[in-house]
């Protein structure tokens, strides 16, 4: 966990403005995985040393920001650019070449899901970019993303409090299997809330 010291100096030296610079860094490059990052805030909010709300919206705006740029980056330096100069910033060709598969695949929506596959995400905007998605459309896919991203792993580390450092541990070595569960499990929890919701308005509405 040696790579957090640099994170822990960011929250610690400029709060809820560092999770905006350790975010928007992940763009190029920062040596951590940002899902560790935001577990790690999330830990901090256990702590009590952040807020909740805070730094959800300080996440937000760092994801937002990130991805963005990336997107922008696609529709003003295309493929080339990326294809060039992309290893330098941890984007290989093999990389770009498996987003541009699964983006074949699911269009629009590798742009929400893109968040929960390791190394995809930026490509991903960046490709959006390229294809000359507008920005309304961007948006809608890329920042809805976004924000369950971080609510996921934030409140993540909220809950598992002291806990965080093993889902860390395991998740910076085994992140192509750990993310996509994770994914998975929200998705069952938020049709399994659904139904719950709908099963208690069914009931109320015969009472």
């Amino acid at each position: 966990m040696k790579n957090l010291g640099h994170i822990n100096f960011l929250l610690e030296h400029y709060g809820y403005f560092g999770i905006i610079i350790a975010l928007l860094g992940g763009i190029i490059g920062l040596p951590i995985p940002d899902e560790v990052l935001l577990t790690y805030v999330g830990y901090n909010v256990f702590q009590e040393k952040m807020a909740y709300l805070p730094s959800l919206f300080s996440a937000f705006i760092g994801a937002f920001g990130g991805i963005s740029l990336s997107y922008f980056f696609g529709i003003k330096l295309g493929l080339p650019f990326l294809q060039r100069f992309g290893p330098k910033f941890h984007i290989t060709n093999v990389r770009i070449n498996k987003t541009k598969a699964l983006f074949a695949k699911f269009g629009p929506t590798l742009l929400f899901i893109g968040y929960f596959i390791p190394g995809i995400r930026h490509v991903t905007a960046y490709l959006a970019g390229i294809n000359s998605y507008s920005f309304k459309k961007f948006a809608i896919y890329a920042y809805s993303g976004a924000i369950v991203w971080c609510f996921t792993f934030i409140t993540l580390g909220k809950l598992l409090g002291e806990k965080w450092r093993f889902f860390a541990f395991y998740l910076m070595k085994n992140r192509i299997l750990i993310i996509p569960a994770v994914m998975l499990l929200l998705i069952f929890g938020l049709v399994y809330w659904k139904k719950r919701k709908r099963t208690v308005n069914t009931k109320g509405a015969f009472e």
